[in-house]
């Protein structure tokens, strides 16, 4: 393109830009306006009145007097229900049987058995009170009397067996002191015929050494052989041998002799001592028997005496133990009455934990509650709870049910915990402290929800 025609465009450009100066410039003037209106209708949306403020909680509804978990008593824990008497949903009055425990049978047999002991206990007194019977009084006399005569015979009995031990001393120690004489006599008896022989022994020992002796002299002499020489040595010898056997037989006689006395003495002495100790024992079983007697004797005595005698004692024991009875039968009633679980209010049954033949554990057997008094336990911020009044106007929504319930605020919690219902909206705060509020429900709407405890809702709480 040549210069001409640039000079000849460029008023063109010239005014394009002057046109879009103006635009921008109107645009500019006219979000001014704009922004300065939206201030000024701010402005009056601000100063007009602003509807009350609410304080929105989460909650859940709950039967006034709360879940009741009703179980066994703690006695008959861990028992076995044996009967069920309600249904989930059933409608109950107060002291009302729900279930029987499995010992029913062996309380019920255990009272039966204290009613008998009441019944033995009363007869007792009466007995006590009416006194011995006469057959009794004859029965005790004859007692004492055959006592009396079983003592004299035993006496008698065992003073003839004390005769009989010194008879029998007598005799054995008569016989050992004969033996011991007769042993002595037969000792020098013997002891005296051996001497003799010795001596008739030492006589013809000492004739054959004579004998000996001449018969040398005639042998040196050549008078006599030396065969007849040697048969005087042998006589020698042999009457030298039966000497010395002749002694060794006094000697043995001596100490056989003497061995015989000391055995002898020894049963003479132990006679002595076995008789004096059997004496000493019949003597002791004799003072038993007669002091065993005398005591049986005084007792039977003593047994007519309390027989015959109605003492106001007696009574007054009779009728302890009657009552020590009747006591134990109540305990047995009350303890057969813990076998029945009964409800302590009136309401209706949630939930059944344990059925017929279940042991009861620490859930319990049922869930009840009064649910004809439905309230609402709202979870309010710690930090919003200053706002909170008694008597507060509060409404209640949920998806459980339509439209809304009604309620005021009847009692603000005492204790921050930590929140328990939840929204489950994500990036929700599951630590959040919160204080429990009771709003009661207006009495047509509890009709509503009577049937949804522990039901998740919203409160929304007027200011």
């Amino acid at each position: 393109m040549n210069a001409i025609e640039r000079l000849k465009q460029k008023p063109i450009l010239v005014g394009g830009i002057i046109a879009g100066t103006l635009v921008s410039v109107c645009l500019l003037a006219w979000g001014v306006s704009r922004s300065m209106s939206a201030k000024s209708q701010t402005a009056t949306v601000k100063a007009a009145p602003q509807p009350p403020k609410q304080i929105v909680a989460l909650g859940r509804l709950e039967p006034a007097g709360g879940i009741v978990k009703l179980s066994a008593p703690l006695a008959l824990d861990g028992d076995r229900v044996k009967e069920l008497r309600v249904e989930e949903g059933s409608t109950i009055r107060a002291r009302q049987i729900i279930a029987v425990l499995d010992s029913v049978d062996r309380l019920q047999a255990a009272l039966i058995q204290e009613r008998q002991q009441v019944a033995v206990a009363q007869a007792k007194l009466a007995q006590i009170k009416a006194g011995a019977k006469p057959g009794e009084l004859v029965a005790q006399r004859a007692t004492i009397s055959r006592t009396q005569i079983q003592i004299e015979g035993e006496t008698n009995t065992q003073q003839k067996a004390i005769d009989l031990i010194k008879a029998q001393w007598d005799g054995d120690k008569a016989a050992q002191i004969e033996t011991i004489a007769r042993i002595k006599a037969q000792w020098d008896g013997d002891r005296a015929a051996q001497s003799a022989a010795i001596g008739k022994f030492q006589v013809e020992l000492a004739n054959a050494r004579s004998e000996l002796n001449r018969y040398k002299q005639l042998a040196q002499q050549g008078a006599i052989s030396q065969s007849l020489l040697d048969s005087k040595k042998l006589a020698v010898a042999s009457f030298r041998q039966q000497l010395q056997e002749a002694e060794a037989i006094r000697t043995r006689i001596e100490n056989t002799s003497s061995k015989q006395l000391n055995e002898a003495q020894k049963v003479l002495a132990r006679i002595q001592s076995t008789n004096r100790q059997q004496l000493q024992e019949a003597n002791a079983t004799l003072a038993k028997i007669q002091g065993t007697g005398k005591g049986q004797i005084v007792e039977a005595q003593a047994n007519l005496t309390r027989i015959a005698e109605i003492r106001s004692v007696d009574i007054q024991a009779a009728q302890a133990e009657v009552q020590s009875a009747i006591a134990a039968q109540n305990l047995a009633g009350t303890e057969l009455e813990r076998a029945y679980v009964r409800t302590t209010t009136a309401g209706k049954i949630l939930k059944i934990n344990t059925r017929m033949g279940e042991k009861v554990t620490d859930r319990g057997i049922v869930d009840l509650a009064q649910t004809d008094a439905t309230i609402v336990v709202a979870e309010v911020y710690q930090t919003d709870i200053d706002r909170v009044k008694i008597g507060q106007k509060a409404t209640i929504t949920s998806q459980a049910f339509s439209g809304e319930l009604n309620g005021v605020i009847d009692r603000i919690g005492l204790q921050v915990n930590r929140q328990n219902v939840f929204s489950d909206r994500p990036g929700e705060n599951l630590d959040r402290r919160v204080i429990e509020v009771k709003i009661k429900l207006d009495s047509n709407d509890i009709k509503r929800v009577s049937s949804l405890t522990n039901l998740q809702v919203q409160a929304a709480i007027s200011q």
